[in-house]
């Protein structure tokens, strides 16, 4: 089978036309055409169906598809491995942060990717979730961290790693609750809240906990980082919850109570890559630390050196 034949159908095919992969490709529809009437006829199978212009894939064809897919994805893989890996390591390491993972969570994550004794660049980027997703699909980004899976919504050809999850711990500032016993989780209904934004996959299971217990707290202000919804908590605005991964972290500066913990809402962080067998020495490093990382969920995540 001829490879450039094969590629000329996987691009017509994903262009939606000879067309459109002709335009994409710089050569004239009809070569686009009379390749692919080579590849049917050296495979004695039909790939198309064609009612006048337009043009559908078989049966035939969409399992051809299946399998140029797979071909064609890893050899652009390979590409940016020989590119990326010039002296056996990259020279830059560029990862998409999501805006509602905790960034002290986020650099727990990263840390193992940075090593003195190899030095990589490392080049972070926040932004939303399907903004950095678009990203990831043109290869500006190696991987993306975020709390939950590539959408349903979000058409992009990558794949889920995860790193491990953690309960939900609660706070509020010790001037908030005074001196006076709370009994955990009715005190959330008599504090003021504090949520994380639309985007956030904690946001939608705390809100999902809060209807299974009935709580109805009253919500005073909603962020998309965690970071100034902490500074809003210690300054006595609302209660807030954040993962019980960086529990100890949050309790450290002594103005903050630990109301109590929802270990049943699991709040789930991926490494999200174009590669279905990870091989990005950055991100094998972040995956193996995770690994050992997320074991002690109520202590907080302890990332090797």
């Amino acid at each position: 089978m001829n490879l450039k034949h094969l590629f000329y159908f996987w691009k017509t095919a994903r262009s939606g036309g000879v067309v459109k992969a002709g335009e994409a490709l710089h050569i004239t529809p009809q070569t686009i055409s009379g390749q692919i009437r080579l590849l049917e006829e050296s495979l004695d199978t039909q790939l198309f169906s064609r009612d006048g212009r337009s043009l559908e894939l078989t049966p035939a064809g969409r399992l051809a598809m299946e399998y140029a897919d797979e071909m064609f994805t890893l050899g652009a893989e390979l590409e940016q491995a020989l590119r990326h890996y010039p002296k056996g390591r990259p020279a830059e390491f560029r990862v998409g942060v999501s805006d509602a993972v905790p960034k002290s969570l986020a650099y727990r994550l990263l840390r193992p990717a940075v090593n003195p004794a190899d030095p990589v660049r490392i080049i972070c980027r926040e932004w939303r979730l399907d903004r950095l997703l678009a990203e990831l699909a043109i290869h500006r980004l190696d991987l993306v961290i975020a709390d939950s899976p590539i959408p349903p919504s979000v058409d992009v050809r990558a794949y889920n790693h995860r790193l491990g999850d953690s309960g939900l711990s609660f706070f509020a500032a010790r001037a908030l609750v005074g001196d006076t016993p709370w009994t955990f989780p009715e005190c959330i209904a008599d504090l003021p809240a504090l949520l994380p934004g639309d985007d956030s996959a904690i946001r939608r299971k705390l809100l999902e906990w809060l209807d299974r217990k009935r709580l109805r707290p009253r919500i005073v202000g909603e962020f998309d980082d965690t970071a100034l919804m902490t500074a809003f908590g210690r300054a006595g605005v609302g209660a807030f919850a954040v993962p019980t991964a960086i529990e100890q972290e949050t309790l450290a500066d002594g103005d903050l109570v630990l109301l109590g913990r929802a270990s049943e809402v699991r709040v789930e962080y991926y490494a999200i890559s174009v590669e279905r067998r990870l091989t990005h020495p950055c991100v094998l490093a972040i995956s193996e630390a995770a690994k050992t990382g997320f074991e002690s969920l109520e202590t907080g995540i302890t990332v090797p050196e």
